[in-house]
């Protein structure tokens, strides 16, 4: 990279500032953006990537997956599951069990013995059930990843979920489209926490203004942002596509019927 082009991905960086809508993006015109650009590197093999001398899209495209690429069950179906409204819920479960699956620090098992206060019991498997069926693409979101992937945009999923994203692949498939790399279970650190956005510009060895991160939830954005990466708050796929498309990414017409 040469002292200009280093120059400008430190001016983007400074750029970032929130909007009404929170959607956290510089204010740039995509006709002049350099994000739409490739370079030239080797990546290692250790980090999930060939190694080999390759021609990298960029901008790297970072997902949430929850409520962003796919439906979240917890907050409908595993109430229903458990006979109670989600307020009731809330107080019962464990403070802090669900994350401490999350960042993989207990398994299932040690989950279900500590998901409730009062430590009963309950049915994991069928709460396991309950979760993989809820699990649908949101509506477009499919489609636009397919549209990504045809324009050859390197994606990974940047998600806080526990060793259950491997149910969401084995019915959706999601590493048709993109990565499962960076995930708060195998890390170990769950978003916002800044460590977990600097693992992830570790792994990719590319500079924080080069990466657009896309989340549901603003305070994961603004982690994003106040790491010198490009940040969007996710609310619909057409939103998306646009808010992507001003940026300089480009989304051919290539479409996909949801398999979801």
């Amino acid at each position: 990279m040469n002292k200009n082009s280093a120059k400008i991905i430190s001016k983007m960086a400074l750029q970032f500032k929130p909007i009404t809508s929170f959607n956290l993006i510089p204010s740039l015109n995509p006709s002049k953006s350099k994000l739409g650009s490739s370079v030239t590197m080797q990546v290692n093999k250790k980090d999930n990537f060939s190694t080999t001398n390759v021609k990298r899209k960029l901008p790297v495209l970072l997902f949430d997956v929850m409520d962003t690429i796919v439906r979240d069950p917890f907050y409908q179906d595993i109430p229903e599951f458990f006979g109670m409204p989600m307020k009731e819920l809330l107080e019962c479960k464990h403070p802090t069990a669900w994350n401490e699956f999350e960042k993989g620090l207990i398994d299932e098992d040690e989950l279900a013995r500590k998901f409730f206060k009062d430590g009963r019991s309950f049915d994991l498997e069928g709460l396991k059930m309950c979760m993989k069926n809820g699990y649908s693409y949101i509506d477009g979101v499919e489609g636009l990843l397919n549209s990504l992937k045809h324009n050859d945009y390197e994606m990974h999923a940047f998600t806080n979920y526990p060793i259950w994203y491997q149910m969401i692949e084995e019915k959706l498939k999601l590493s048709n489209y993109l990565s499962w790399t960076f995930c708060s279970c195998t890390v170990g650190k769950q978003k916002p926490d800044p460590g977990f956005y600097s693992e992830v510009l570790r792994v990719l060895e590319v500079e924080p203004g080069r990466c657009i991160f896309i989340d549901d939830r603003i305070k994961n954005i603004e982690g994003a942002v106040n790491t010198g990466m490009i940040g969007l708050q996710f609310k619909d796929a057409d939103v998306l596509r646009q808010e992507l498309s001003s940026l300089g990414v480009n989304i051919s017409s290539e479409e996909l019927t949801s398999t979801g």
